[in-house]
């Protein structure tokens, strides 16, 4: 049809009780989901007394708007049926007045082409048609196109202040029976709040995500903290479910090129979008973003087309044997477990994919999130198997290839300080601890966080240092049964061949006042294998500390005991200890190189018994004199 004829468009405006008297008894009507709910026939559809608006039957995706309020009021009248369990819907859902369809939602589309579930009209949020007769989708483009496909009557609701969005967002004019005058914006939503834990959990989040990382996001505070902490990230892609103002940031940040995405190649592809006015303004024609279906953006093989996925996803509670309770109502705006589900097998299929369930360790009733068992809650996520991360303000506990015991340990370091020696106890309790798990109450409280820092040595090998953690006792044991015969016996002066777990809990469990030990990790954050750890022990009658510090044979002669030792040094400075001494063989060369470098002027040292006693005074260092 010519450009001419389309613009005879206009022809098919009628007032929305025109639309309404074509309905009949019975029928399943579609409903633009989320943002582009369209207000006009909606809220039309509430104040109408017509006796052919009877048994209606509403089908939408993802509920946000009035849909729900029109569904609960009358049910006599109208029976909504959705998709997604969270937001407003669910507490409708948990009362019986609206109905929950269990599917994956990247299903949805074909559920609706082939006729399963049935749809008889579709009403759409549209923008005005251009000169050539096409309108955009706008800001959300979930199961449109195949709903209007196969219902019979077709109306658009033509909303002049939605955004023209652009990807697989245009429709035809002519695929429309009739045409409604929207009087009402689009469904606005304001930014989240940020509180301090928040902060902290998004930056812990963002220490995980690499250079050249596609991510999935949400809605909510969390992922306002984590766009603000990704900002200097470079090449990131975004291959997200909803896009946000605090996406929108995060590509204006330049952090955000998509250039080494699999799919959609220098795109941002989503299917929704939720947030501010001034989103919807930036979204209007921005050909940065490409807007695709949810058959699309939710498909786990497409998602998995894409190196290095990481999908966030906000969790309520996690217990110790990593089962996770996802949010349930208006806390859950985007990430149910059939959602949540797809882009985990997404990041599964993705070459270096990561899954981070991300959440405070108390709620907003200073009640712990991270329990015993999470069995009474609803909105389970079931697949603790393939877990990956979890993440609070305490810091990163990795799940993946580790015992239940190694879970519930790292799962109690990251628990609220105040909450961690009853989970200790609940645990041993539950046989998932040993019975002789040591565990120093106040040593949660002591942790110092602010000592984690990272060092580029030779050969561009990045280690990550950080105090060591109770949850460190496997893998300080591996590091021990890595060590030759000589290793062990330069360290422990004799030729010890096993390291008990027992004993090794008295290593790790430190109260960092008295005793300070620093550990040396490779590998990927949150996964990371420890190559070195070095520690003081203060001394009881003068304001000296005992020294010493090991080094994974494997990665020596790259400084990293020289960077260990500094560390300790600055920090025994800082907390009034005066100097160190060190007991070190004759014959272990490069651990006297270490010492003698870092002095200023000569070390007091006595040889016993083919034993150095060194004596280092701080005054000696370099820096200080």
């Amino acid at each position: 049809m010519a450009a001419s004829e389309k613009k005879g468009w206009r022809s098919k405006l009628v007032p929305a009780d025109k639309v309404l008297s074509k309905i009949r008894p019975g029928m399943s009507i579609f409903l633009g989901t989320g943002v582009a709910e369209p207000r006009t026939l909606v809220s039309s559809l509430l104040g109408s007394d017509a006796g052919n608006l009877r048994d209606l039957e509403f089908i939408q995706l993802v509920s946000f708007g009035e849909a729900v309020s029109i569904a609960e009021e009358d049910t006599q009248k109208f029976r909504l049926k959705t998709f997604f369990s969270g937001w407003v819907a669910s507490e409708a859902i948990t009362a019986g007045r609206v109905d929950l369809i269990p599917t994956p939602f990247s299903r949805i589309p074909h559920l609706i082409e082939s006729g399963i579930i049935n749809v008889d009209a579709a009403f759409i949020q549209i923008t005005p048609p251009d000169d050539a007769g096409y309108c955009s989708l706008g800001p959300s483009i979930d199961a449109a196109r195949q709903a209007m496909a196969h219902a019979s009557l077709v109306v658009g609701e033509i909303n002049e202040r939605a955004p023209r969005t652009l990807g697989d967002t245009f429709v035809c004019i002519d695929d429309f029976d009739y045409l409604v005058h929207g009087v009402y914006p689009p469904i606005y939503f304001p930014r989240w709040p940020v509180d301090d834990v928040i902060e902290k959990v998004g930056a812990n989040v963002a220490s995980l995500i690499q250079d050249g990382s596609c991510i999935a996001f949400s809605v909510g505070s969390l992922f306002e903290s984590l766009a603000s902490h990704l900002t200097r990230k470079r090449h990131l892609g975004i291959h997200s479910p909803f896009f946000t103002d605090a996406l929108m940031d995060l590509v204006r940040s330049g952090a955000v090129s998509n250039r080494r995405k699999g799919i959609f190649l220098g795109k941002s592809v989503t299917a929704y979008a939720i947030g501010t006015e001034e989103l919807m303004r930036w979204l209007h024609r921005n050909p940065l973003i490409e807007f695709q279906g949810i058959d699309v953006v939710a498909d786990p093989k497409r998602i998995g087309a894409n190196d290095n996925f990481v999908v966030v996803l906000p969790a309520r509670k996690v217990d110790l044997t990593g089962g996770i309770a996802l949010h349930s109502g208006r806390g859950n705006v985007g990430a149910g477990p059939g959602e949540a589900q797809e882009f985990f097998n997404g990041a599964a299929f993705s070459r270096g994919g990561r899954t981070i369930f991300a959440l405070p360790s108390r709620n907003l009733k200073h009640e712990p999130n991270i329990i015993i068992s999470v069995e009474d809650y609803p909105n389970q996520f079931s697949n603790r198997e393939s877990l990956d991360l979890v993440v609070t303000e305490y810091g990163v506990a990795s799940m993946k290839g580790r015992t239940t015991r190694e879970r519930a340990l790292a799962l109690i370091d990251i628990a609220h300080p105040d909450d961690r020696a009853e989970l200790v106890r609940l645990a041993k309790k539950q046989h998932l601890l040993f019975a002789e798990q040591r565990y120093l109450v106040e040593s949660g409280r002591l942790y110092p966080e602010g000592l984690a820092c990272e060092h580029l040595f030779k050969e561009g090998l990045l280690v990550r240092f950080r105090a060591i953690k109770p949850s460190d006792v496997d893998e300080m044991r591996r590091l021990f049964y890595r060590f030759s015969d000589t290793a062990v016996y330069y360290r422990y002066f004799s030729p010890i061949k096993t390291m008990p777990h027992a004993k090794m809990q008295e290593y790790v469990n430190i109260d960092y006042r008295q005793t300070m030990s620093i550990v040396g990790l490779i590998g990927e954050p949150g996964e990371g294998r420890i190559v070195a750890e070095g520690r003081y022990v203060r001394l009881p009658d003068i304001p000296y500390a005992d020294v010493a510090f090991v080094v994974d044979e494997n990665y020596q002669g790259k400084g990293i005991g020289k960077f260990l030792f500094e560390m300790l040094v600055n920090i025994a400075k800082k907390r009034g200890i005066e100097g160190f001494r060190a007991d070190v063989l004759g014959t272990n060369t490069s651990m006297l190189k270490v010492f003698e470098s870092f002095a200023d002027g000569p070390i007091q040292a006595v040889m016993e018994g083919g034993i150095y006693q060194l004596t280092m005074p701080f005054s000696l260092h370099k820096d200080e004199g």
